[in-house]
């Protein structure tokens, strides 16, 4: 993709693990303000179709709590740009995540500690929330 002018800035994408968007309910953070003081850029939200057939699964099927969980993060799912990916059976949403961001270069917002190490493995940059109270970012933007 080529820009015309200088004046039209790229926004960053910020590729979402599902439990991203558990973020406000677990921590009582603001994830969108929080990622504007953070990223201080245009940016937006990619959620990736196997991370929303996660949430759909544990929507229907989880414990009383968790549905009411997923159908919270799928409500907040709805701010963000559903990219369609096509994955063969047996590819987790994590091994998914870890390849766009990888063929992107962009960052992922996780709290998951596998899912984080696969990303730094790969320079990839990662957001996730520090000390109950923030998010933080490990790697470059």
């Amino acid at each position: 993709m080529t820009t015309e002018s200088n004046s039209k800035i790229e926004r960053l994408k910020v590729i979402l693990d599902s439990n991203a968007l558990f973020v406000p309910l677990k921590f009582k953070i603001d994830i969108f303000e929080e990622l504007k003081t953070l990223l201080k850029r245009n940016f937006g939200l990619v959620l990736l179709s196997p991370v929303q057939r996660e949430l759909e699964r544990l929507a229907e099927k989880g414990s009383p709590k968790m549905r009411k969980n997923a159908l919270y993060a799928l409500k907040l799912a709805e701010k963000c740009e559903l990219v369609n990916v096509v994955s063969e059976n047996g590819i987790s949403p994590d091994d998914i995540i870890v390849k766009v961001a990888g063929e992107w270069g962009c960052p992922v917002f996780t709290n998951d500690r596998r899912l984080r190490k696969r990303l730094r493995d790969i320079s990839a940059p990662v957001i996730y929330v520090r000390q109950k109270s923030r998010l933080e970012i490990d790697g470059r933007i």
